[in-house]
């Protein structure tokens, strides 16, 4: 049982450390030996749990997608307007890309692994799909379509992953925040869910066909 135990912080060591150095410098730009290091063990220790590197992002992407499904699951779940859980689920995924490194190794290595399509919105993308069609036209105003909304939320979360693919190190310093100020007072806030949260602000009114207000 220890040995198991060992094992299995072992492999989640390498998990979460191939995962930050995929975020750095991709699928190809990375190695056992840098994941080695990063994690604290030896080569050999690595290549016993896993034999390549093919492997290890196998592992970082599987565990990366059960997370994003996960959301996007309990998003399904939702008895809100359709409007209003598409909102929350790209927020919650917003949150995830920012707060979880292994999430956002995995959704680059959606762009670089030969069996991705190059977007990781296949993970979410049907619950959006779904969620407005179980309502007559959800909410939308008259020249708005379900596909319309679809497409927003995909340039919205692509957004916030290139945002972050900024930072490399994961979410925003908050040291960078101590005494910044914008012009009406407040603290500046980087984070990428507020940063959707303002601009779904300004999209539903067009959305559901009300007049725009600027929050």
């Amino acid at each position: 049982m220890v040995k198991q135990e060992r094992a299995a912080r072992t492999r989640e060591a390498l998990v979460r450390a191939a995962a930050r150095e995929f975020e750095r410098t991709g699928y190809e730009g990375t190695s056992l030996g840098r994941v080695a290091r990063t994690a604290g063990i030896s080569v050999g220790a690595l290549t016993f749990h896993f034999a390549s590197k093919a492997g290890l992002a196998l592992a970082v992407r599987t565990r990366g997608d059960a997370a994003v499904r996960a959301c996007a699951a309990q998003a399904g779940r939702s008895t809100a307007p359709p409007l209003d859980t598409v909102v929350a689920l790209t927020l919650a995924l917003a949150r995830l890309l920012e707060e979880d490194e292994v999430v956002r190794a995995a959704v680059r290595l959606w762009r670089e692994l030969p069996e991705g399509d190059g977007s990781w919105s296949a993970l979410w993308r049907p619950t959006v799909t779904e969620t407005l069609a179980r309502a007559d036209r959800g909410g939308l105003g008259p020249a708005v379509g379900a596909g319309d909304v679809v497409l927003l939320a995909e340039y919205l979360l692509a957004g916030a992953e290139s945002r972050l693919s900024g930072r490399p190190h994961g979410p925003r310093d908050e040291s960078e925040d101590d005494g910044a100020e914008q012009d009406d007072g407040a603290k500046r806030d980087d984070g990428v869910e507020r940063h959707l949260s303002r601009l779904w602000a300004l999209a539903l009114p067009g959305l559901s066909g009300g007049p725009v207000n600027r929050p």
